[in-house]
Order: structure tokens, then C-alpha cells, then sequence
């Protein structure tokens, strides 16, 4: 290479520097993040089912396993310091979880800035359609289940030495309302569960037809269980099996 001042030598036109996206940024790296979160609090909600499930081996067995949970890594961890743990990084996921849907999302409204008149609705389950509504439903749902069954301050016993008498009257058959509510969110979570376990495994490789069938089977019994698993409490409480 060599400079002249010829001018009618051929010119080199501006040079344009862009800058190289983070691969964690990226789109696949943003689903690959909504699939570690996702997977994350999926096993989180199985735990938590589990747990709950113990509503039906009695009030002393099921006080015992709240009051354990409190006393986790003990002597290693003060008194609580496991559950403060598990709730910091259960915020994180949820909070990147979030922030990855949002902006996937607005890349790929982004990436169709002109609205046909008569464009196609583009098919898909039911799930795929209303995984964003699902997630605000879900956020309102976690925050006030928050508020009633962990700060007691919504539970209409609110005691803190008595987990099972908190379960029991918050879904006493006057309240039928809290029980709908619990219902509709399940549902929800549900639906939303289904798809993102589905996105999830097709993200993390799982894209063969075989692999997709597999992945699709998987997240719907995965789906259903924990629906089954976490409504079949409130609705014990609601018919006085658990009382």
C-alpha cells in the first residue's frame, strides 16, 4: 500500500468502525439467559410445591419443615441467612428474566417497523400469544402470595409461629375469592411454564424433530404437575380436607 496524491487514483471511501456486541447481549445470548433463569425458578417452583405438599402430613409436620427452611446452614449461616440467599438470587433471575423478554421483545417489534393492512396473524398456541401478559400476572401474583403467606401482612392470621394455621385460613371457604385468584395465577403460570420450558430446551440444543417432540411432551407434563401440585392445597382447604 502506498499514498499518492493522484487524483485520479481510486479512493478508499470511509471507514466505519461498529462496535461488537456482547454475546450475552445478543439474542441468542438473551435466550440463553431466559433459559438459565427460567430453569432456575422452574426447579425452585418444584421444590416449593414439594414443600407445600407437606400441608397434608399435618400441622406439627408441616410447622416443623417451615420452621426448618429458617434454620438451613446452620451453625455455618446465621439464623435465616439461607432463606435472604435464596431469595437474593431468585430476584436476580426473575429481574434478568425479565429484562431479556423485554428486550427480545422490542428487538423483534423493532425488526418490523411496517405494519401491513392486511397482515396474516401469525399462529401459534395459546401460550405463545399471552407469554407477556402471562409474566405481568405472574409478577402481581408472586408479589402479593409475597405479602400474604411470607410477610403475613395480607394473611388474615398472619402469625408467624403457625405456617399451617396461615395456609388454613387463607383459603377457608369464605374467601373463595383468594382461591380463584390462586387459581387463575396457577393456570397461568401454567401456560407460561409450558412454553418457556419448551423455548427453553429448543434454546439450549434441543431442535431435532425428535428433540422437539421430546421437549414438547416434557414441558406440558411438566406443566400439568405443577398445576395439579401447587392448586391441589388451596382447593383441600377450600373442601375441608385440610382443616
Amino acid at each position: 500500500m502506498h499514498w499518492t496524491t493522484d487524483p485520479s487514483a481510486p479512493s478508499v471511501g470511509p471507514v466505519v468502525i461498529t462496535k461488537t456486541r456482547s454475546p450475552i447481549r445478543s439474542n441468542v445470548g438473551l435466550k440463553a439467559v431466559m433459559a438459565v433463569t427460567g430453569i432456575l425458578l422452574a426447579l425452585f417452583l418444584i421444590a416449593h410445591m414439594l414443600g407445600n405438599l407437606k400441608v397434608f402430613t399435618g400441622e406439627t409436620s408441616f410447622d416443623h419443615y417451615a420452621h426448618w427452611l429458617r434454620d438451613i446452614g446452620t451453625p455455618l449461616l446465621p439464623h435465616t441467612w439461607y432463606l435472604w440467599i435464596q431469595r437474593s438470587v431468585l430476584t436476580v433471575a426473575v429481574l434478568a428474566h425479565i429484562v431479556a423478554a423485554t428486550v427480545l421483545a422490542m428487538r423483534a417489534r423493532a425488526a418490523r417497523p411496517v405494519q401491513y393492512a392486511h397482515r396474516k396473524k401469525v399462529r401459534g398456541s395459546y401460550a405463545a400469544r399471552t407469554m407477556r401478559w402471562g409474566g405481568v400476572i405472574i409478577l402481581l401474583f408472586v408479589i402479593y402470595h409475597i405479602l400474604d403467606l411470607t410477610t403475613g401482612h395480607l394473611n388474615p392470621q398472619g402469625d408467624a409461629s403457625n405456617p399451617y394455621g396461615n395456609v388454613v385460613a387463607d383459603f377457608a371457604p369464605e374467601r373463595w375469592y383468594v382461591t380463584l385468584f390462586y387459581t387463575l395465577a396457577i393456570v397461568t403460570l401454567g401456560f407460561h411454564l409450558r412454553h418457556g420450558a419448551f423455548s427453553a430446551f429448543r434454546s439450549l440444543g434441543q431442535q431435532t424433530p425428535k428433540g422437539e417432540r421430546r421437549a414438547r411432551n416434557a414441558a406440558l407434563v411438566l406443566a400439568v404437575a405443577l398445576c395439579a401440585g401447587y392448586l391441589v392445597v388451596p382447593f383441600a382447604v377450600l373442601t375441608g380436607l385440610v382443616s
